[in-house]
């Protein structure tokens, strides 16, 4: 498991947090959007290898708004890729309708990421110091 570490104080450089599914699947959905976004409030770029579900993103989303202000936190972009459905779930999940979490979500600063590209493949995005 990767430790988290404080961001470098010189600016020189964008910390990225790459979080393992392995480390989210224990922890409680609002333990994971704290996560997410103290990890955004310090300038850092969350991405996550198994992404979040549906309902977890809606949080992520409610919370955020609820923690913008006009002088300080500008909020969060968020862009996700699902992995081929084909091999992703078992038969009685896709059976069930189960939304599948396997995949990449990036999350960041809202004015130190821009999304360039985003396909079924392909988030290409822009990252600036701040």
């Amino acid at each position: 498991m990767a430790e988290l570490r404080e961001p470098d104080d010189d600016g020189d450089g964008v910390q990225i947090d790459l979080i393992s599914g392995e480390r989210m699947s224990n922890m409680a959905s609002m333990e994971k959007i704290r996560m997410i976004l103290d990890g955004v409030h310090d300038g850092n770029i969350v991405i996550l290898e198994e992404g979040l579900s549906p309902e977890e993103e809606s949080k992520l989303i409610e919370v955020t708004m609820g923690e913008i202000t006009p002088d300080g936190f500008n909020g969060i972009e968020i862009e996700t890729y699902p992995r081929s459905q084909t091999g992703g779930g078992s038969f009685l999940d896709r059976l069930m309708g189960r939304e599948s979490t396997a995949k990449l979500t990036v999350i960041g600063p809202a004015n130190q990421i821009e999304t360039l590209h985003k396909d079924e493949t392909l988030i290409s995005a822009l990252v600036s110091r701040r």
